[in-house]
């Protein structure tokens, strides 16, 4: 990541013509939320000078503390190459949230990622990288410009033109993302008709997030400029595969050495390593409520279309949870299957990185969880529980409390955000519960 100066920023904005930023944020269910302001008022901005009204914005706070200021991280500082410049260019800088009184907010998402991050440096753990596999579906709009549920093609996996209808997108997508710094490793159509994948170069845990956000807005950005919607939503349409969000993580020292890493042992994994692993875990189904955090997630994780759906780890076996790829050394890593994309990067990834931690601190050598070599999905739910392996929640409802029941996602989401999140899921599992769908009518209704 550059490092930035308010000098240098202001030097860029008038040498780029840049007339118009976006001070972005997230919120807890991980929407970008902006406050734009002229150029004129950058330097107050790189300031600290900007309020806005928290009590508006969705899991904040009280209508009573409603102002609200953000504190740009000058080193987001992008101009975004997407936008019409027809009028000067468009910038954004990435923000903290503090409260009026000076102090971090404690339910910005971003500053809970950031305890996390400090908790990893306390126990020497230097560099937390995270890459992310982000999936999406590219689909068509009516006459009105509203999605539709009708994919842009009939492609599968790696198909090419004429079969595969997004290569256009897929391109100036990757070349958009490239020109705001992304290094793009590979892109291309996925399983499912209409359903893509851009994979990124890994970075460092905060600015991953980051990007992830980045990336998600130039996706939606640039599809619609071809007259098309993306969609990360995981389960878009019924019997095809959903979309997920591979998500490798790895650790290093101050020196650069990988800490998942030993060449003495017989998987080539570290103590650290398998522990990270065993408290990963634990540690799933309280979880799962943030890495999938939707009705629709749910709909995913199901046997059938290749996404985990039972709590277990393996260096070969694709149905389980949690993967370690066969590169070792400085390339060693886990590589979590289940996350989708709807998570908050930052909240999804404090959870993870605090049960890692949580298994780190509190697993003994003979408590570690050993992987698993058969093909999870012809077990019986006997067989698997025989061997220990737990099914993730199957709803939204029952993650929500698996949630409730770990004291560890409580601690590292903090009362603030923890209790607006989860009366956020309540009241989305109300809403759908109360729902009669076209399958009822269609099963019910001349009965």
């Amino acid at each position: 990541m550059k490092k930035y100066s308010k000098s240098d920023i202001l030097e860029m904005a008038k040498k780029e013509n840049v007339t118009y930023i976006r001070l972005q944020f997230s919120d807890i269910l991980g929407n970008i939320k902006a406050v734009e302001i002229n150029v004129s008022s950058l330097s107050d901005a790189l300031d600290n000078k900007i309020i806005f009204d928290g009590s508006s914005v969705e899991g904040f706070v009280r209508i009573k503390e409603a102002d609200m200021s953000l504190h740009p991280d000058y080193d987001t500082w992008t101009i975004l190459s997407f936008e019409d410049p027809s009028y000067g260019k468009v910038a954004r800088l990435i923000c903290d949230v503090y409260t009026s009184y000076g102090k971090p907010f404690q339910g910005d998402p971003r500053y809970i990622l950031k305890k996390q991050i400090r908790a990893l440096n306390d126990a020497g753990i230097m560099n937390f990288d995270v890459g992310f596999e982000p999936e999406f579906f590219l689909f068509k709009l009516d006459e009105k410009g509203q999605p539709i549920v009708e994919p842009i093609d009939d492609g599968s996996y790696f198909d090419l033109s004429p079969i595969d209808g997004a290569q256009n997108i897929r391109r100036d997508i990757a070349m958009e993302l490239e020109k705001l710094g992304f290094v793009i490793s590979t892109a291309h159509h996925e399983v499912a008709p209409g359903q893509e994948e851009i994979n990124f170069r890994f970075a460092h845990v905060l600015e991953a997030c980051d990007n992830l956000q980045t990336f998600k807005q130039v996706v939606k950005c640039i599809a619609r400029k071809h007259g098309y919607h993306a969609t990360f939503m995981p389960k878009p349409i019924v019997g095809i595969n959903g979309s997920g969000m591979h998500t490798n993580c790895s650790m290093s020292d101050a020196e650069g050495t990988n800490l998942f890493y030993d060449a003495n042992d017989p998987m080539k994994l570290s103590l650290m390593c398998r522990k990270f692993i065993s408290g990963i875990l634990r540690h799933a189904r309280g979880m799962a409520a943030i890495t999938n955090p939707t009705v629709n997630s749910y709909k995913r994780l199901i046997p059938g279309y290749e996404a985990p759906c039972y709590v277990c780890w393996s260096d070969a076996n694709r149905s389980s949870m949690i993967r370690i790829p066969a590169s070792r050394g400085q390339g060693t890593r886990a590589e979590l299957r289940h996350v989708d994309a709807m998570a908050n990067p930052y909240l999804a990834l404090a959870v993870i990185i605090g049960a890692g931690l949580d298994g780190i601190n509190n697993t003994k050598e003979e408590e570690l969880i050993p992987p698993v070599y058969d093909n999870i999905f012809s077990l019986t739910r006997e067989q698997r529980e025989a061997q220990g392996i737990m099914n993730l929640p199957e709803n939204l409802k029952d993650a929500v409390k698996e949630a409730k029941s770990d004291p560890l996602v409580y601690q590292v989401l903090g009362e603030h955000c923890f209790n607006k999140f989860i009366t956020a899921k309540n009241l989305e599992w109300e809403q759908y519960r109360c729902l009669i769908s076209d399958w009822e009518y269609k099963m019910y209704l001349s009965k």
